[in-house]
């Protein structure tokens, strides 16, 4: 018998916000804010970015199970000008880390991972230090003292020359064992993509399956999202449904960073989907489909307060952040007393938003093959979607 959701919640010492869910989405109609309608000011504003070739990909807007605006700009490849269109795939970076984060939270709620439970439990290799004092809430909540596995010497050059996905998830691991934590964990906040391909390693060790085929059974297949999946690169290269990643230029321009991917994705970062698949990734969260609802509150309710110059950190100007929290996955914010819940993703040639407002019942999907300067705050689009959403889009 399955704890109740208060016994979890004590259990885990969880801090922050609680949220209460809404029934999964019924077709009732709702009163869209012009502002966020066809031809509305959002729908006007991507329109600009995109005529100025700011903006290039596909967005969904969603309130109660229906679509309120759904628009696609710009090329997938522009060499052999295909453009991007609903159905387009696209490397979704670090929104990622949310499939990743719900494959945990199951073998969690079957009893097979304890989110306390030590990394030593599950994974060999590490150090004593590391493997008897970082669990997995750690690892969730990028509070462990892992940091970036891109960032390792001589990742990128060892990655380059793997050519299986097994061996890209098996020698990542070995790379993660030599690293060192920056921090004793629980003492700090660090977005930790090593930490997150721990958790991946760790779903593939008990669930006894690949990382790669729990996720596609047990998240793209459970929420039917038939497009998605770790494509390689040399599908990547051959398939016109998949977006090209035209990265930004010192000079402005922007160039085609394809080959200078890995091989495949991970638990990091790097699946692919779609909107229409996001969507439904929405919907089977929400619904329950994916978690039963006292896991699923446990996964998307608050429970640290990250650095304030984390990655996913909420859009300043109008809107006002009355608390942030690390989720185990997403981040959630409260702004203007709604609370948003989402995970956005970036790499050369790669900018991801994926946004769930429980209390208003919008979703928001935002893919992007043009990635953006990261100094100048996160991109004109996700913000607008989100100072809309927030504010009533009048």
């Amino acid at each position: 018998m399955n704890p109740s959701r208060r016994s979890v919640l004590a259990m885990l010492g969880a801090t922050g916000a609680v949220l209460t869910l809404p029934a999964k989405a019924q077709a009732v109609p709702a009163r869209i804010p012009s502002g966020l309608r066809p031809e509305g000011e959002f729908d006007r504003f991507v329109k600009e970015q995109a005529d100025q070739d700011a903006f290039s990909g596909s967005l969904l807007v969603i309130n109660r199970g229906r679509t309120v605006l759904a628009r696609s700009y710009g090329m997938a490849d522009k060499a052999k000008s295909v453009p991007n269109g609903p159905d387009t795939l696209f490397a979704l970076a670090s929104v990622t880390k949310l499939f990743t984060a719900v494959a945990v939270a199951q073998l969690a709620q079957d009893g097979k991972v304890a989110y306390h439970g030590k990394l030593g439990t599950y994974l060999t290799g590490f150090p004593d230090d590391i493997a008897g004092k970082v669990t997995v809430h750690h690892l969730l909540t990028h509070t462990s003292g892992f940091g970036d596995l891109f960032t390792m010497p001589g990742y990128l050059e060892a990655a380059a020359t793997w050519t299986s996905a097994q061996q890209a998830m098996d020698s990542t691991t070995d790379f993660v064992r030599t690293s060192t934590l920056s921090f004793a964990p629980g003492a700090g906040w660090q977005y930790s993509n090593a930490g997150y391909h721990l958790l991946g390693a760790i779903v593939q060790q008990v669930s006894g399956q690949s990382y790669y085929d729990y996720v596609r059974t047990n998240i793209f297949g459970k929420a039917g999202m038939t497009s998605s999946d770790f494509y390689t690169k040399p599908q990547w290269r051959a398939d016109p449904r998949m977006a090209h990643p035209y990265g930004l230029q010192p000079s402005g321009g922007r160039t085609d960073g394809l080959e200078d991917r890995m091989f495949v994705g991970g638990p990091a970062g790097d699946a692919f989907s779609n909107c229409p698949d996001m969507a439904r990734f929405a919907e089977a969260l929400l619904g329950h489909e994916l978690l039963n609802p006292e896991y699923t509150q446990i996964t998307i309710g608050g429970k640290v307060p990250p650095s304030p110059n984390g990655p996913g950190r909420p859009p300043t100007g109008t809107m006002r952040r009355q608390a942030v929290f690390q989720a185990y996955g997403p981040q959630a914010v409260l702004i203007n007393g709604q609370w948003n819940i989402g995970h956005s993703g970036g790499s050369f040639g790669e900018a991801t938003d994926f946004q769930l407002y429980p209390d208003s019942r919008y979703v928001t999907v935002i893919l992007s093959n043009y990635d953006y300067d990261r100094n100048l705050g996160m991109p004109p689009v996700f913000v607008k979607a989100q100072e809309l959403i927030v504010s009533g889009g009048a």
